[in-house]
């Protein structure tokens, strides 16, 4: 039984990795369009307004 709790574990683990590369994504895209919008031919460097953490840190049970 422990296969499969650790197979849904590293699924969901997939699935978190997933949704953040989608979110990194709409936010370059947000920046370049933004970027178009001033005029500024280089995007402006920006903080990420969430903190990614890593996936070692979650808590297994």
């Amino acid at each position: 039984m422990a296969t499969r709790s650790r197979t849904t574990f590293e699924k969901r683990q997939k699935e978190m990795k997933r949704m953040e590369k989608q979110r990194m994504k709409a936010a370059r895209r947000a920046e370049r369009s933004l970027a178009k919008k001033t005029g500024s031919e280089t995007p402006v460097e920006t903080q990420n307004d969430f903190e990614t953490v890593p996936a070692e840190s979650e808590p297994q049970s």
